[in-house]
């Protein structure tokens, strides 16, 4: 995500493939899209090594111990999980005759809740100077939605259209 001119040149980075300036968000969610980890670091970092520090804080914290990722995570990040952590990491790749773009089983989940959380207006860039406040502010961002999803007793309804008569 890119980061704003108060975000300390210490935590932020470039990273060259995506052309940002900022800092990288890794996340980890469970089945239904909630939100278990957050790490934030500088976006110069790989993100073979961004998802170490993720899959180390769901290890120390959860009792999760099969992930899927997409293939940017493949290499010897599969290995450590398996052989530090003890947790299966499981490769989910496109099918080779794929064109274009299309919805991959257990992917989507982490990309609608990365869609969840910028759809809270202070995440949309990162303003904060520490990671760990952004962090918490992404933490914080679950938490409101995982509320307005457990208060709402009946399914969300779109409001209906408004239209104006003038006489």
């Amino acid at each position: 995500m890119k980061g704003a001119d108060t975000v300390g040149r210490d935590s932020r980075g470039y990273d060259a493939g995506k052309k940002i300036n900022g800092r990288k968000r890794f996340i980890i969610t469970d089945t239904l899209g909630l939100l278990v980890t957050v790490t934030v670091l500088a976006a110069s970092w790989q993100d073979r090594d961004g998802a170490k520090s993720a899959l180390l804080g769901a290890y120390m914290l959860t009792p999760i111990r099969h992930v899927f990722a997409d293939q940017g995570f493949t290499g010897r990040l599969i290995d450590w999980t398996r052989d530090t952590l003890r947790t299966t990491l499981q490769i989910v790749r496109k099918p080779a005759d794929q064109r274009g773009f299309a919805v991959h089983p257990r992917r989507w989940v982490v990309e609608r809740t990365l869609a969840w959380l910028t759809a809270c207006r202070r995440l949309a860039r990162d303003y904060e100077r520490h990671p760990s406040i952004s962090a918490a502010l992404i933490r914080w961002a679950a938490i409101a939605g995982m509320t307005r999803r457990i208060t709402r007793s009946r399914p969300a309804r779109r409001q209906a259209r408004r239209t104006f008569t003038w006489s």
